[in-house]
C-alpha cells in the first residue's frame, strides 16, 4: 500500500473546534467562551456580618427595642480610617518614606486608596501651615465596610497587646463610634519587618437611625468586642 492510499482519520467533533475551521465571523467562539466562564466561576458571596446583621440582629433589634419599621431600624453606614500625618512634619513637608508608609498602610488594611487631607489654616502651635498634607483618610462602605468590620473584629483585635475589651463608651449623641490603634502591625496584613516607622490610626463607624444604646447592641450582637463590666 503506498503513502497517498493511507486515508487520515476523520476527526469527530462542533466544527470550529477540533477541525481547526472557523464558523461564521469569528465573533462567536469569544462570546461562546465568555459565557462559559461566567458560568463556570462561582457566584460572589456577600459579607457574613451583614447577612448576620440582614437576618439576625434586624429581629433582635426590632423585639428588643420595638423598631418593627425596618427603615427606622439602625443601620451602619460608612466606616472611616484616618491617619495623623501631621506630627510628622519636617520643614514644610512630611519625609517620603513616612508618607509613603502611612498610604501603604491604609491601602492594605482597607483595599481603598486613600485621600491626602490638606490644612485649611496655619496652627503655629502644631507647626501646621495652610496647604500642607495634615492626614490621609479612607470611607468604606457596602460590601467593603462589611468584610474589613469583618477582619477587626475576628483578626486585629485579638493581636492587641494586653487586649481586655474596646471601651465601649466612645459614643457620641447620633450613636457613631470611634476607637484608636496605637500601631499598624495588629493587622495581619501589615509586615513590621517591611515598616519603616510605626504609626496609630483613628477608626470611626458611622450610623443611621441610631443612639448610643443601638449602636452599641447592633456592635455587640456583630461581635464588637466591648470590655466587660467586670474588667473595668
Amino acid at each position: 500500500m503506498s503513502k497517498e492510499e493511507v486515508k487520515q482519520p476523520v476527526r469527530k467533533g462542533p466544527p470550529g473546534k477540533e477541525t481547526g475551521k472557523k464558523t461564521g465571523s469569528g465573533s462567536g467562539k469569544k462570546v461562546d467562551a465568555a459565557v462559559i466562564a461566567a458560568a463556570e466561576q462561582p457566584a460572589k458571596e456577600p459579607p457574613r456580618l451583614k447577612v448576620a446583621y440582614d437576618t439576625k440582629v434586624r429581629a433582635k433589634v426590632a423585639e428588643k427595642f420595638g423598631l418593627k419599621n425596618v427603615n427606622a431600624q439602625p443601620r451602619l453606614d460608612k466606616i472611616v480610617v484616618n491617619v495623623n500625618m501631621g506630627r510628622h512634619l519636617e520643614g514644610t513637608k512630611i519625609p517620603p518614606d513616612k508618607r509613603s508608609t502611612v498610604l501603604e498602610t491604609i491601602t492594605k488594611i482597607t483595599g481603598q486608596k486613600p485621600i491626602v487631607i490638606k490644612a485649611r489654616k496655619s496652627v503655629s502651635n502644631f507647626k501646621l501651615r495652610e496647604g500642607m498634607e495634615s492626614s490621609a483618610m479612607v470611607t468604606m462602605r457596602r460590601d467593603r465596610m462589611w468584610w474589613f468590620l469583618d477582619r477587626l473584629i475576628n483578626l486585629t483585635t485579638p493581636r492587641i497587646k494586653d487586649f481586655r475589651g474596646l471601651p465601649d463608651k466612645a459614643f457620641d449623641r447620633q450613636g457613631n463610634y470611634s476607637m484608636g490603634l496605637t500601631e499598624q502591625g495588629v493587622f495581619p496584613e501589615i509586615n513590621m519587618a517591611e515598616v519603616t516607622f510605626t504609626h496609630g490610626m483613628h477608626i470611626n463607624f458611622v450610623f443611621r437611625n441610631s443612639d448610643p444604646k443601638l449602636s452599641r447592641f447592633v456592635l455587640e450582637e456583630l461581635g464588637m468586642p466591648f470590655v466587660k463590666p467586670d474588667q473595668k
